[in-house]
């Protein structure tokens, strides 16, 4: 384990240049004082580790120092396979390139490994579209990633809800969500998100691209969907949801999903007649109405009483499309 520990250390400070010890300590989810073992641990083995103080100090390889491997572990060559995804590589410009670099590192394992990595390729096959969707046609994301690959300034043709606007953004990131692409871009000297959908046009610039010292990709991307779905839940309807109506709102989100699982715990509230009460969070009166009528009669709306009267009219226009009459919503439903 040690021996595993140390070698990630060489690798951590070949490729990522001076860290920090608290930084090296996260990366290998030990505390401090065990890194500082390890550290010594190299110097004695003769690995040139040396430590600049100060504020932006750390742990840094000498320049001309390189680790030298000789081998992959049958887990690591598995996945090294697994990592790519075809589609979304293809997307990118690099499913030649990537399907090189799989078959020299195949002609590079020993028999054993070669096998077991054709063997999960055979088992295994990632599809990142979510079903009844079909792949976006993306013709600017070659040029988007290249511009994000030499850190290039991208000048592009953007609609977003506000309209359709040019702007010049400094390339940060790709991000594939669920199937979808996304550049993450400064615009201002602030990351941004963008659709690659919604980019109508891209140019690629001379200027390079300006990227913030402490930016992080993946944790700004947490730390943006995270923000995007407190944002997106305006409010909150309190229904009545019988054993079926538990079931279909479970597959309307996670959030509603989450406040079923505490709805069925024994501190869940009971109606009369045995249905669940359940305070769902919803994003505004219309989704919700789009949402939620299809799964009446197994969920009734409580409150608010805005979303009981938005049912109520969508119920009257859909019955006077088919010929029907219903009592208006005004009359039906009261304060």
């Amino acid at each position: 384990m040690r021996a595993s520990r140390l070698l990630t250390i060489q690798l951590l400070l070949e490729t990522r240049g001076r860290m920090s010890a608290q930084a090296l300590a996260e990366a290998l989810e030990v505390s401090v004082r065990t890194l500082y073992r390890d550290i010594d641990q190299l110097t004695a083995a003769g690995v040139p580790v040396y430590a600049e103080r100060g504020r932006n100090g750390g742990f840094q390889l000498l320049d001309a120092w390189k680790t030298t491997l000789t081998g992959f572990t049958s887990a690591e060559a598995q996945a090294m396979f697994l990592s790519g995804l075809a589609d979304p590589v293809t997307q990118l410009g690099l499913g030649h390139e990537v399907a090189d670099a799989q078959l020299k590192l195949l002609a590079a394992l020993p028999p054993h490994q070669r096998h077991e990595a054709q063997r999960l390729q055979a088992r295994i096959h990632l599809d990142p579209i979510d079903w009844y969707r079909a792949g976006e046609t993306l013709p600017q994301l070659v040029s988007v990633a290249a511009a994000v690959w030499h850190d290039q300034q991208l000048a592009i043709c953007y609609e977003s809800w506000s309209g359709v606007a040019d702007q010049i953004v400094h390339p940060l990131g790709l991000v594939l969500k669920a199937g979808t692409w996304y550049l993450v871009a400064a615009l201002d000297g602030k990351p941004r998100t963008y659709r690659i959908s919604n980019i109508h046009a891209s140019r690629i610039l001379e200027m390079r691209a300006q990227r913030p010292e402490d930016f992080e990709l993946a944790r700004y991307w947490a730390e943006s969907v995270k923000r995007f779905e407190h944002n997106l839940y305006q409010d909150t309807a309190t229904v009545l949801a019988t054993a079926q109506g538990l079931r279909d709102l479970k597959r309307l989100s996670a959030a509603v999903a989450h406040a079923v699982a505490l709805s069925e715990t024994p501190e869940g509230r009971r109606h009369a007649d045995g249905r669940a009460i359940i305070t769902i969070p919803i994003e505004t009166i219309d989704h919700a109405t789009i949402q939620l009528l299809p799964l009446a009669p197994d969920v009734e709306v409580i409150e608010p009483l805005t979303l009981k009267r938005s049912l109520l009219q969508k119920l009257h226009t859909i019955s006077r499309c088919y010929g029907l009459a219903l009592e208006k919503p005004d009359t039906a439903c009261q304060d």
